[in-house]
């Protein structure tokens, strides 16, 4: 009987069998027996001499959506009467670490490290937007320059153009849009907000149609993760809910138990050990809501949390309560990303209060309209003031329009609708942002950060971080 026809049977007896040999056989075999003897201890002591790197390579080739058993915990959850198995993450793994280097002694400020696959990230820190994987009309050569670290791109509009199976064909979306650092992608959900007009929710997901031919298309928290773990983004959003301003009580309370729901859908979801998961507090302008909803999204040991749902429409003194308030419901050791914000005065305040990550469209938006943020104004390069004047733009600033270029002479591409004037001040836009956030960070270590943080102020006690 053979070895194959023996499948069914114990280990011991498909051994027996296995080993059965005829005369002949054992007699050929017994004359090679020291032999083959010998070189297995020679190949076997050759084999405990290779390095360790051979190990780990084979590790490495496990496949990416497996998850570190040292890194997920396995628990039982009863909800609505049923048993499910939810995936718990811890807060580090050998991929991730955010560790806090220094602290402000005045306020909550902090300066932190978050280690990616794919690069560190110094914070605070402010990320560019590139929506489509491409921050308007900057190449990833020059947004480099900027001094940006970690840049933002959008799931929903990657799945719509060119969509998620060419992106993965190229290797990723770090490799589609060459671009060498970390990268967040957001989950969609603010699209949920955006393209309230186009959508309908429901506890299972959201129904779109297409805004390019129509089509219908339905986002799910599995469907969200899985398009994200397809790009490969260093760090992917959970699906959530961003309520409107304003919304009543009633209606905030409702996407916070289905952003809670989503949120473990996604977890349950997602697979890739190289790609970190953060969970996003919601809860409006209610306090008592955006408190339970930093509980539930704790409970789930992520990686990293952000805070959606601020510069909806509500007021700046709301939004300002909101950052107070949430930080120190959120874990110490893990980074806090702030959603949708990128104007000097909110990051000084968020920072002040904790806040380690922010992204806004705002300095790409304002440079396409020719507008220019220098010393905390918003400077319109179009007004005739600036025809005659040939001053840098910013004296203090090392991008390119402040090196190379004057203040008329982008008045000039401005007025005259050249590319060249957008790109110019949307690059001048983008490194005044991260100038601020790491003028911040410098302040923070030698304890001359405050709230009302203002470097470019020449009585600033932080002015040599300008």
């Amino acid at each position: 009987m053979t070895l194959k026809a023996n499948l069914n049977l114990p280990t011991e007896a498909i051994q027996a069998t296995a080993g059965r040999q005829s005369p002949i056989q054992s007699k050929e075999r017994s004359g090679q027996s020291a032999q083959i003897g010998a070189a297995a201890k020679a190949s076997k002591a050759k084999r405990n001499k290779r390095p360790t790197l051979q190990r780990d390579r084979g590790a490495k080739k496990e496949h990416a959506g497996s998850i570190a058993s040292k890194s997920v915990k396995a628990q039982r959850r009863v909800r609505n009467g049923h048993n499910r198995l939810v995936l718990k993450r811890t807060a580090t793994s050998s991929v991730f670490r955010f560790q806090i280097n220094a602290c402000c002694p005045h306020t909550r400020a902090r300066v932190g490290s978050f280690q990616t696959p794919h690069g560190e990230v110094i914070t605070p820190r402010f990320m560019p937007v590139g929506t489509l994987g491409t921050v308007k009309g900057i190449t990833t050569t020059q947004l480099a320059e900027t001094g940006a670290q970690m840049v933002l791109s959008n799931t929903y509009h990657l799945h719509l153009q060119p969509g998620e199976e060419i992106v993965a064909e190229a290797g990723g979306l770090h490799r589609f849009m060459s671009w060498d650092g970390p990268i967040l992608t957001d989950s969609g959900g603010f699209q949920v907000f955006s393209l309230a007009g186009i959508n309908r929710i429901d506890d299972h997901g959201v129904d779109f149609r297409n805004p390019r031919d129509g089509s219908k298309i339905q986002l799910t928290p599995e469907r969200v993760i899985k398009i994200q773990m397809a790009l490969g983004a260093d760090v992917a959003m959970a699906f959530d809910q961003c309520p409107p301003y304003p919304a009543t009580e009633s209606e905030v309370e409702t996407s916070c138990r289905r952003t809670h729901a989503w949120l473990e859908r996604c977890v349950n979801t997602h697979q890739r050990s190289d790609q970190a998961l953060f969970g996003i507090v919601q809860g409006g302008c209610f306090p008592h809501l955006r408190e339970q909803s930093a509980k539930v999204v704790n409970s789930f040991d992520l990686p990293g949390i952000a805070i959606g749902g601020v510069s909806v429409g509500e007021p700046v003194e709301e939004m300002h309560r909101i950052v107070r308030q949430v930080p120190p419901l959120l874990p110490e050791d893990r980074p806090r990303y702030l959603m949708g914000i990128g104007t000097v005065r909110e990051m000084a305040i968020a920072v002040a209060n904790g806040i380690d990550l922010f992204d806004c469209v705002l300095p790409t938006r304002l440079g396409r309209h020719g507008t220019a943020l220098v010393g905390g104004e918003r400077w319109n390069l179009r007004n005739a003031r600036f025809r005659r004047d040939h001053t840098p733009l910013d004296a203090s600033c090392s991008c390119e329009a402040c090196r190379k270029h004057s203040r008329a002479y982008l008045n000039h591409l401005i007025r005259n609708e050249e590319l060249l004037g957008l790109t110019l001040l949307s690059l001048h836009n983008i490194t005044h942002l991260i100038r601020f956030t790491t003028a911040m960070r410098q302040a923070i270590q030698e304890g001359c950060f405050s709230e009302d943080f203002a470097p470019w102020q020449q009585d600033s006690p932080a002015h040599h971080t300008w």
